[in-house]
């Protein structure tokens, strides 16, 4: 059974991990396959931006799951879990880096909402 400190941490890093992949600029790449960035001209000017999923089969499942923050949060909190329990010499550094890296994006969120 998990410590409340070790659930904060890998809730922490799963976090961080989904956001990452599903969100973050520097692993396009990985969803680049899977996704298309598609820019639309509403009625009145503005340009509208969404992702829209590739191909079928296995490239349409991967795009699907790299397009949904609940689907790739349940295999990033595994991926953190499982590591921790089997190899934690390993995962430990790797759990608390992407911890502290959630813990500083929340805080930035907060802080830039409160200065607006």
């Amino acid at each position: 059974m998990l410590t409340v400190f070790e659930f904060v941490i890998l809730f922490l890093a799963s976090f961080r991990l989904t956001r990452l992949i599903i969100y973050d600029t520097i692993t396009a790449f990985l969803r680049k396959p899977f996704h298309e960035v598609v820019e639309e001209e509403q009625p009145n000017g503005a340009i509208v931006t969404y992702m829209q999923v590739k191909g079928t089969g296995l490239r349409a499942w991967i795009g699907e799951l790299l397009s949904c923050y609940w689907c790739s949060g349940i295999w990033c909190a595994t991926f953190f879990y499982v590591g921790y329990l089997f190899w934690p010499f390993l995962f430990e550094p790797l759990i608390f880096i992407f911890a502290i890296a959630g813990c500083a994006a929340i805080i930035e969120v907060i802080i830039s909402r409160l200065l607006e």
